[in-house]
């Protein structure tokens, strides 16, 4: 089990867990609102040429939730039925197919990116960091792969010896973009290295079965989208089949109040906010989350940044485009 490589389980069995166990601590798995559908529909696009998906939402949609679940069910290295038994994907006609079948490489590159401040590492480094991570603790897990300074390289051999391709699941991917609004050589080189996972005839239709990216903006959304053009995009006003995977339904929402006890009059005056395609009453489940758990209906989701960032960058790309 590594950091990048394979990393488990652990992360979506906390998740599991942890549902409002600050007040609730008898209540566990089985508040836990059934997302895994999800799982179906990236499955089918496995082996295909919309094998990679983008998927953008505001922050506190549940983009990390969605990413370690989808680490938890592919991951080769650990055994995931228990964590999925009783859920929508155990009843898929594909779940064995698929359930810990692959590599995963998971990337968190909003933290990477802090890291890398923390680490005065520049903006246009900050992928050459990412590449080095990953080579570093692919080497480290199976020494059995020769010295290779090259990833994709050192990757190809892993799928090779293995006969098993990996699954990319990316978390916040647009962070170095919206940190380097005003640089465009640093995102550059950040595109760049997706270009070389997921736009590489020689390494994308080998090594890559799937790739599952979230962030804030859509990838068209940004000047250099040709770099990774091949992706299926899902935005929240285009989500197509996977409308009902961002934030919570009111159904979900009405049945968590139900077995709470609490109000869903107040809780859909407080968080019905938002249409997604043509889903309407879709609520915020950060917001949701904090509500059940405490009891207070109050603006939770008016503490995160992520309006304030989406703002900024449109507006620096906008800057950008009047000066050329």
């Amino acid at each position: 089990m590594g950091t990048y490589l394979n990393p488990g389980n652990v992360g979506f069995s906390e998740i599991l867990k942890s549902e409002y166990v600050d007040k609730f601590s008898e209540i566990l798995k089985s508040e836990y609102v059934d997302k895994t559908g999800l799982i179906s529909l990236v499955n089918v696009t496995i082996g295909t040429k919309k094998k990679l998906t983008c998927i953008s939402r505001p922050r506190r949609f549940g983009k990390s939730f969605a990413a370690q679940m989808l680490c938890a069910y592919y991951d080769r290295t650990c055994d995931s039925h228990s964590l999925f038994s009783g859920y929508d994907i155990s009843e898929d006609a594909d779940y064995e197919k698929h359930l810990n079948k692959y590599h995963v490489i998971n990337l968190d590159v909003s933290g990477i990116l802090s890291d890398a401040k923390k680490n005065n590492v520049t903006l246009k480094d900050v992928p050459k960091a990412i590449d080095n991570a990953i080579l570093s603790e692919v080497r480290f897990l199976h020494p059995e792969i020769r010295d290779t300074d090259n990833l994709k390289e050192c990757l190809l051999e892993l799928v090779r010896m293995t006969a098993t391709k990996i699954v990319f699941v990316i978390d916040e991917w647009d962070s170095v973009i919206r940190a380097a609004k005003e640089d465009e050589k640093a995102q550059e080189s950040y595109l760049n290295l997706l270009r070389g996972w997921f736009k590489n005839n020689n390494f994308t239709p080998e090594a890559v079965a799937a790739a599952y990216m979230t962030g804030i903006l859509p990838i068209k959304k940004d000047a250099s989208q040709s770099a990774i053009s091949d992706f299926q995009e899902y935005s929240m006003l285009e989500p197509g089949s996977f409308a009902e995977y961002v934030g919570f339904t009111e159904e979900e929402v009405r049945k968590e109040c139900e077995k709470l006890g609490r109000s869903f009059d107040s809780m859909k005056k407080w968080y019905d906010g938002y249409t997604v395609g043509d889903c309407h009453s879709i609520y915020n489940p950060y917001s949701v989350m904090q509500a059940l758990g405490t009891g207070k209906y109050r603006s939770y989701w008016k503490k995160t940044t992520a309006a304030e960032t989406l703002m900024t960058y449109i507006i620096g790309r906008r800057q950008q485009r009047r000066k050329r």
